[in-house]
């Protein structure tokens, strides 16, 4: 893993960077006299820092590319599952309601979110419906399940559930992968050029999609990954 320079500025008071050149010998386990497990690298330019816990209101961001590494918040636990059961309700139910209708020449139609990701269901294209159904439901849905297993018990001051570590390392994989809010904009700049040839009408699931994505966007940025794995790390140890 690439280290950051050694003399680089510290991350508003709350971290400090480990020199690939200052190690400690005959200690296999450490970095710059830091212990490897209190390091963390940047995820976009993989700079070496020693974590450390950004006072109230705070928070910590790489000084070389500024992507925000530690950005913990009052009651986010709470607040995240209460986003994530929204999340699931509102999947379950925009699957079964239409997503759109569209009238022209005196004929209709109604589209629901399933019609669209099978819209293909013969020959090679079928690999594609399945990716879309995929990346737009069953994704986001999995994600979103996983991060309810992960955190349940850590807001509720109890012993992680088996493998809690590895599903939430399987939400941060997946995380690329959940393109619920890149389907909603295929959708509206399909509905622009579709707008002068037919009626177009936003069905129950469109305005349930739309807060979904929002919902989605707010609940990634109420958590802070480094606070979830601090947490398992010491469950883990108290165990």
């Amino acid at each position: 893993m690439p280290v950051g320079p050694p003399n680089l500025c510290r991350m508003n008071g709350a971290m400090s960077v480990a020199s690939a050149d200052d190690t400690t010998p005959g200690r296999a386990d450490t970095l710059g006299g830091v212990p490897l497990d209190a390091l963390m690298a940047c995820p976009q330019c993989d700079a070496l820092y020693e974590a450390r816990m950004p006072k109230e209101g705070e928070r910590a961001v790489c000084a070389r590319c500024h992507t925000v590494l530690i950005a913990p918040k009052r009651k986010a636990g709470l607040k995240i599952i209460a986003l994530t059961l929204a999340v699931i309700i509102l999947v379950f139910s925009a699957l079964f309601f239409p997503f759109l209708t569209i009238d022209a020449g005196g004929f209709g139609n109604k589209a629901s979110i399933l019609d669209s990701a099978s819209s293909f269901q013969s020959g090679p294209m079928v690999f594609l419906s399945v990716a879309v159904a995929g990346m737009i439901i069953i994704i986001p849905l999995v994600r979103t399940l996983l991060i309810l297993y992960v955190l349940v018990p850590v807001v509720l001051d109890r012993t992680p559930y088996a493998h809690a570590r590895r599903a939430f390392r399987l939400t941060q994989e997946l995380k690329p992968w959940a393109m619920a809010e890149i389907f909603a904009i295929g959708c509206a700049v399909a509905l622009v050029k579709v707008a002068d040839l037919a009626h177009i009408g936003f069905g129950p699931a469109f305005w349930m999609f739309a807060v979904l994505v929002i919902i989605v966007l707010v609940n990634d940025n109420y958590l802070c990954t480094w606070s979830v794995w601090k947490s398992l790390e010491l469950d883990q140890q108290e165990a």
